[in-house]
């Protein structure tokens, strides 16, 4: 008889979501990952209409995660190690609103975690462009979109994983 996993949920946004999922793809305790879009205005919003930066939707990933074999700071840890947190109008060549750096945080725990994490960044000397914002409705992707990498085969030229903690 399989036990019940108890899974909390996490929305990173760090670019094109297809490398950002890639990287949580294959973390151990990532149970699933989806792409989709959050921080908009607009209901229903599809990849045309936000990759024209006009929707206030970021490319967003959803991880859910198991908490005793991951913790949500690794998660952070990840998202910063696996992108530029301090490119401010974009990321690598995706330049435009939706390819943004922001954390959308479901609690004060992981507000607070994820300021931590920003808190050792800085004083590190880096200057953050990463934007912290309360998670709203995620909007799932096409399903064209969803393990692009995974499908195709490649692996992502934006997102290269760097060890910084």
């Amino acid at each position: 008889m399989e036990k019940n996993i108890e899974t909390s949920t996490a929305y990173f946004a760090s670019g094109c979501f297809w490398g950002t999922e890639y990287h949580f793809m294959k973390q151990k305790g990532v149970i699933s990952t989806a792409v989709g879009f959050m921080g908009g205005s607009e209901e229903y919003p599809t990849y045309p209409e936000v990759k024209t930066g006009t929707t206030g939707h970021l490319e967003t990933v959803e991880v859910v995660y198991n908490p005793v074999e991951v913790s949500y700071g690794d998660l952070v840890k990840l998202f910063f190690e696996t992108h530029d947190f301090t490119q401010t109008d974009g990321q690598g060549p995706d330049i435009g609103s939706q390819y943004l750096s922001a954390i959308f945080y479901l609690s004060e725990e992981q507000l607070l975690i994820s300021q931590k994490y920003i808190a050792i960044l800085q004083a590190k000397g880096y200057d953050i462009a990463t934007s912290l914002r309360s998670a709203g409705h995620f909007w799932l992707a096409e399903d064209y979109h969803q393990q692009y990498y995974e499908h195709k085969g490649t692996t992502p030229y934006c997102h290269i994983y760097r060890k910084i903690f």
